[in-house]
């Protein structure tokens, strides 16, 4: 899979000058566009336009400096309709515009090109076990925050704390289903990955129950595949480790793919030391012929 992905890495440089057709990164790669697109930013960190668009505008700014072709040519070569967007781009990646640079000689910013490599530490285990389930519903309180990858996300605690017990109780009675108890359920609103992307966070329980308060909130979940996967540490650095682990290690290395859903978090008290938690994280996969 990391050979399929590099291999996709280099048809985007052969191509910056034409259009990056997503559906051929995903022939490449043996995956559906909607995984290739969720796989990259997961790994990359950014949305893929956003890598591609910024590897565009390092190669043009090269192209700039050099003082030939001309700044419209150049415009055209990558894509932009007219002098003005190619100068609105430049600037948002380089902060100055084509013509001052050309100009002044000024320095500007560069976006490497990405390759992938696997690396796995031999300190750590990846349990997991892959669960066929039944349609359920998430229920409970939603609030849209920002992604943040490092650190406790001070939205979804404001949001937490800004519960009700009362409506809390109501909730956890509602609670029918595997991860048992309250817990966290993001829904993420765009492909991209990267850090401030928004995504809907549901403080809730799983249940099959039909009918349910008009003042919660609820999102239905079909009947599909689920890997579990789960660890043992410091929070919220050893969950945030596995959801990167899952990503980078996991999803390569196993025949499945990400499938549109909701991911899963329940996370309580190690038994062994109340100073840690025990995390189980449940992610929407589908089989793959790969």
């Amino acid at each position: 899979m990391l050979d399929r992905l590099n291999q996709a890495m280099e048809h985007i440089e052969r191509h910056l000058d034409q259009h990056v057709e997503v559906s051929e990164l995903a022939r490449i790669t043996v995956t559906s566009e909607y995984h290739f697109r969720r796989l990259f930013s997961s790994l990359a960190g950014m949305p893929l336009s956003e890598y591609v668009r910024r590897r565009r505008l390092t190669v043009a700014g090269a192209e700039v400096l050099a003082r030939e072709p001309t700044l419209l040519e150049i415009a055209v070569r990558y894509g932009y309709t007219s002098g003005e967007a190619f100068a609105r781009a430049f600037r948002a990646v380089h902060g100055v515009g084509p013509g001052e640079a050309r100009r002044t000689g000024a320095a500007l910013n560069s976006q490497p090109r990405l390759s992938f490599r696997l690396t796995i530490e031999g300190n750590s285990t990846m349990r997991y076990r892959i669960i066929e389930k039944e349609a359920f519903r998430v229920v409970g309180k939603k609030a849209r925050v920002p992604l943040i990858y490092e650190g406790v996300n001070p939205h979804i605690a404001e949001h937490v704390s800004g519960i009700p017990p009362e409506t809390m109780l109501r909730i956890v009675g509602l609670a029918d289903q595997d991860p048992q108890g309250v817990v966290s359920a993001t829904v993420r609103l765009s492909d991209g990955f990267e850090e401030g992307s928004e995504l809907d966070y549901y403080h809730a329980v799983v249940t099959t129950a039909a009918e349910v308060p008009e003042d919660l909130d609820v999102l239905d979940c079909p009947a599909g595949t689920w890997a579990v996967f789960e660890n043992t540490g410091p929070f919220p650095q050893a969950l945030q480790r596995m959801w990167g682990d899952v990503a980078a290690q996991w999803i390569p290395s196993n025949p499945y793919e990400y499938r549109p859903g909701p991911e899963i978090l329940s996370v309580r008290p190690a038994q062994e030391d109340p100073g840690q938690t025990h995390a189980q994280l449940w992610i929407p996969v589908v089989r793959t012929t790969r």
